[in-house]
């Protein structure tokens, strides 16, 4: 009796043939949607990657020897530390002051009907059309010490002299938050217009009083976008140049204000690239933290 062929023929079967086409197609897939984000990767890579490279660079080599005397004098000198703790202790009060006013605004247009959440969110998005710059000395003529703010309160006799509004960290922190403002409520009011209601309506008949129902169903449900929002007003917060420039008076230095005086008043680019490394460190390292026990692409909805 001659031996059974053995090969590949004999053990093909209908079912490993469609698993077979199966994997070709989802080969074929990835292949095109890799295409089509080949674009972008370039358009990453040249206009954030290589600048970022270039920094890095001139940041450890100077006239064609590496050095690393810019970081080190950053760790001699408390000027690099006391900006990048006010630069933090400034975000964290815009975010935090966002979180508590844009909390509540974003939920009130999320229940009104559509035209007057409309009309709301207009007034919310009436700041983008003016200039970052004309806002900023609007809140300087407001606050100042013969300013509108000033002069409305010590005539109803609140205060009995001008309080100091502008040219320090107050100053600075009013007018960032203006400006982030919006950025927490837009995203938040998107995320609670998607929750379904009838979870809320299910938890009352079950017996839950309003305010349990919020926090143990609305809140938890409406927190993704709540602490996206702050993740996001945060970050920009962080890079703010104008704002503290202006109404900080020259007193309040954020990190940006740093990297501005060490390219334009010393020219010391290495110094510069140096404190935008460390700078984008720090960024990235919150980044992780968020990602590691908040799992940030849930809080952008993905």
């Amino acid at each position: 009796m001659a031996p059974q062929a053995i090969g590949t023929d004999s053990q093909f079967t209908p079912q490993t043939g469609r698993r077979v086409e199966a994997t070709r197609e989802i080969r074929r897939e990835r292949l095109k949607m890799f295409g089509l984000t080949v674009p972008a990767l370039v358009m990453v890579t040249l206009f954030l990657g290589v600048p970022v490279a270039w920094l890095f660079g001139l940041s450890f080599y100077e006239d064609g020897q590496f050095t690393a005397r810019h970081f080190t004098r950053m760790l001699e000198d408390s000027s690099y530390s006391r900006s990048l703790w006010l630069t933090v202790q400034i975000s964290v009060a815009v975010t935090a002051f966002a979180m508590i006013v844009g909390y509540p605004v974003s939920y009130v247009l999320s229940q009104l009907p559509r035209r007057w959440a409309a009309i709301g969110l207009t007034f919310v998005v009436i700041p983008f059309w003016t200039s970052l710059l004309v806002r900023t000395y609007a809140w300087l003529i407001l606050l100042q010490r013969k300013g509108v703010v000033n002069d409305a309160l010590m005539s109803i006799g609140i205060i009995d002299e001008p309080l100091y509004l502008v040219h320090n960290v107050t100053g600075t922190i009013i007018g960032m938050s203006h400006i982030m403002l919006p950025f927490l409520i837009l995203p938040l009011y998107a995320n609670m217009k998607r929750i379904d209601l009838s979870l809320v309506k299910a938890a009352h008949s079950l017996g839950a009083s309003p305010t349990f129902a919020f926090w143990t169903v609305y809140f938890p449900l409406s927190l993704p976008g709540f602490l996206a929002g702050a993740l996001l007003v945060f970050v920009l917060s962080v890079g703010f140049y104008i704002t503290p420039a202006i109404l900080g008076g020259g007193r309040t230095i954020m990190i940006s204000m740093l990297i501005e005086r060490n390219v334009n008043l010393f020219f010391e680019w290495g110094a510069a690239s140096s404190v935008a490394i460390v700078f984008l460190a720090v960024v990235l390292g919150i980044f992780w933290i968020l990602n590691r026990f908040l799992a940030v692409e849930r809080l952008m909805g993905e």
